[in-house]
Formats: C-alpha cells, structure tokens, sequence
C-alpha cells in the first residue's frame, strides 16, 4: 500500500516521461487499457497559469471487471475506471494507483471482494514492473 492507506505505489529514480510509457505498457500487459487522461499540470497552467510539477492522471479499465462489477452493481461505477497517478516527486517520479479493495470497502458488502483483490493484484503487478 501507499502512504495513503487507500493506494498503491512506489517511486522509482527515473525521468517522468519515461515512468508515464513504461506504466501504460505495464497497464496494458495486465489486462488494462487506458480510457482517459488528465494531464494537471496542462490543466492548471490553461486554467489557473499556474506552472506545476508533471502530473498525470490516467484512468485504466479493465473490460472483463469492469463489466463484472457494473453488472452486479451499476452505482459502483462510481469507482471506475481505477486511477493511476504518475508525477514527478522530489526522490524520483512517483507512480500510484487506487486500491480497489479499500474503495469497496466504503461501499460496504457487495459480493464483489474477490473482483477487487484480482484488480489490486494486477495493478500492484503494473506498479511492480516499472
């Protein structure tokens, strides 16, 4: 887990730009596509000329569980797709995702624990192979 208790990630010693391509390849070797993207530093400098630290914002969905979940429980939607966090930080560039497990966790008992621990299994597993 992340400092957060409610992510997961690490951060590892090399440049952003090549963090973001190696998260998308490791997303997408797990079963994961990405379905949006909010690059905050862009938004920030439009929005407020604000200039900030790199920081994106990747939305990752996994078809076959997303379908799993919504079909058990359309509002659970809410929670998709799973963020995947990359900026850069003072040690190096920091990648974070969403723990499913503790979103679930805030809907209560929905039947649907075992969808969540294999979607933070695969996004740990992306984390790990940055």
């Amino acid at each position: 887990m992340g400092p957060s208790g409610y992510g997961l990630g690490e951060t590892v010693a090399r440049p952003f730009a090549d963090v973001v391509a190696d998260v998308r390849a490791a997303l997408g070797e797990q079963g994961f596509g990405i379905i949006t993207e909010i690059d905050m530093r862009q938004t920030m400098k439009d929005k407020l000329d604000r200039d900030t630290r790199p920081y994106i914002i990747l939305g990752a969905c996994n078809p076959r569980f997303a379908a799993e979940v919504l079909e058990s429980e359309p509002e659970l939607g809410l929670f998709l797709p799973c963020n995947v966090l990359v900026f850069e930080a003072e040690d190096g560039t920091r990648v974070s995702a969403v723990d499913p497990s503790a979103l679930l966790q805030m809907a209560g008992d929905t039947g649907l624990a075992s969808i969540a621990d294999q979607v933070r299994e695969r996004l740990a597993a992306a984390i790990d192979a940055v």
